[in-house]
């Protein structure tokens, strides 16, 4: 029986920031994430729209797997009460393997009287064709960039006067 064309992969990442920091970062600043993650993304730049709006459109260039690579992605959906923000990839390297591709960021609160947030990654994907492996790469290269953002953010907080 053939593998179905269909996948969804996701993983928690635990970091010291608040979800509103992080889901901050993706919403309003992601062209700041290559100050601190360069070695993984290279830029993003403003095609239309505006920084966190539904509809917006955004252009990645970032390092993965041994290549620069390409991503333009819309934002499909923000969710500021649950600190969630969806992309939908519509052009770049990834639509050379894949029919479509959604990446989902999910920042949520640790339980009472524990500090610090749990990152929720679901990528979601259709392969153009059985021979695409499923992308855990990516999803290994989302957890590295979500570690670079939390020690910004955390060193942020400690040279903050209080």
């Amino acid at each position: 029986m053939a593998s179905s064309l269909v996948g969804k992969i996701e993983t928690d990442v635990d970091i010291k920031a608040s979800p509103e920091e992080f889901h901050t970062i993706f919403k309003h600043r992601p062209h700041h994430i290559s100050n601190v993650s360069s070695d993984k993304i290279q830029g993003c730049e403003l095609h239309e729209g505006e920084w966190g709006t539904v509809g917006s459109v955004i252009y990645w260039k970032y390092f993965h797997d041994g290549k620069d690579k390409v991503a333009k992605e819309i934002v499909e959906a923000v969710d500021e009460k649950n600190n969630l923000i969806t992309f939908r990839v519509i052009e770049g390297d990834l639509m050379e393997h894949y029919k479509t591709f959604k990446i989902t960021v999910h920042c949520l609160p640790k339980p009472q009287g524990k500090q610090g947030s749990i990152v929720h990654w679901t990528l979601e994907y259709e392969k153009l064709h059985n021979e695409i492996i499923d992308p855990h790469t990516l999803v290994q290269f989302c957890v590295d960039v979500s570690k670079d953002l939390d020690v910004h953010l955390s060193e942020d907080q400690t040279s903050t006067p209080k």
